[in-house]
């Protein structure tokens, strides 16, 4: 009944475990073995362990997986910095060229016409294929400049051969002037209106100079086509009046028909060129589209196209006002 009378709600009695004759003997040893203990030396109690009785394998650190995320972060950051690093170094280098570009360009002087330095004119225009011109359209870009100069040179023996004409018969008096007179227009309009336009299509591969070329020399080798047939006072040296002029004067009728082999020539070298030149813009990627954004952007950014522009608006505006005004 001793237990039923204890009092369950009274301080249960401290037990310490430390109070123990053992656990007191061991506690007191351990103390005296951290009291000689100095974490800054290499041996424990005065002993120091030797270098065979340490533990062969290697330290082996373990990383976190905290630490992963971060360092993959931190990679890719420096991959980017080191990207964006060689954009900006690509950058100036095209910057640097554009620059030099537009310095030679705006510091070269014309050489073409090559004239002599003492003759009045200067010349006009900046011609180099070894520099200007790709590889891949310099051989086709040459054969048009030596087509051109074929063709001015068929129109200066056109103009012999219908000179020899007019002295047989003068009645081709107008065939010798005009004769005269396309030597004069289509020699620089052939080089202006589709020599140079070919030369500028495959300088900067520009679409709007390719569709401005073909359209041009469409007509011109019609225009080859009517004076290789040599209709009769049109000024062309062709087959029909050189033949007609054999029963006249063989030597003048020989003189015609060379000048027709000419014009024929160049008929037919205009229509191989032609094809070759087509084939060189398949290749290139202009199109029609990319033409009529070249003329807008030309058009648009025109200065003299502006001031025109501003000084029609200027004027309707004020013809509007007056009228107006006298309402």
């Amino acid at each position: 009944m001793s237990a039923f009378d204890s009092n369950p709600f009274a301080n249960p009695v401290d037990v310490n475990p430390f109070q123990d004759a053992s656990v007191a003997q061991a506690t007191s040893r351990a103390n005296e073995n951290l009291g000689d203990y100095n974490p800054f030396s290499g041996n424990i109690s005065g002993k120091t362990i030797p270098a065979s009785t340490a533990s062969s394998q290697p330290a082996v650190l373990q990383t976190s997986v905290e630490q992963t995320p971060r360092a993959t972060a931190a990679a890719a950051q420096a991959n980017l910095i080191k990207q964006q690093e060689e954009l900006e170094r690509k950058a100036a280098e095209l910057e640097r060229r554009e620059r030099e570009l537009e310095n030679r360009s705006t510091g070269r002087p014309n050489n073409w016409p090559p004239l002599p330095n003492f003759f009045p004119m200067k010349p006009c225009f900046y011609q180099d294929f070894e520099e200007e011109i790709p590889e891949d359209y310099r051989r086709i870009c040459r054969r048009m400049y030596y087509l051109w100069m074929f063709h001015s040179a068929t129109l200066f023996l056109n103009v012999l051969a219908c000179l020899a004409y007019f002295t047989v018969d003068s009645n081709y008096g107008v065939d010798f002037g005009l004769s005269i007179l396309w030597f004069v227009l289509f020699t620089p309009v052939a080089f202006v209106c589709w020599y140079r336009p070919v030369y500028k299509a495959f300088r900067s591969d520009s679409s709007f100079s390719f569709f401005f070329f073909f359209f041009v020399f469409f007509f011109q080798v019609a225009v080859y086509i009517i004076q290789t047939v040599g209709i009769p006072h049109w000024g062309n040296s062709g087959w029909i009046t050189s033949i007609t002029m054999i029963n006249k004067n063989l030597a003048v009728a020989v003189v015609m028909m060379v000048v027709a082999g000419f014009f024929t020539v160049n008929a037919i070298l205009a229509v191989i060129l032609l094809k070759m030149v087509h084939s060189k813009y398949r290749n290139t990627g202009a199109s029609f589209s990319k033409a009529q954004q070249e003329f807008s952007q030309g058009v648009l950014t025109n200065r003299t196209v502006q001031s025109a522009a501003a000084s029609a608006a200027s004027s309707a505006a004020q013809g509007a006002f007056g009228r107006s005004q006298g309402n």
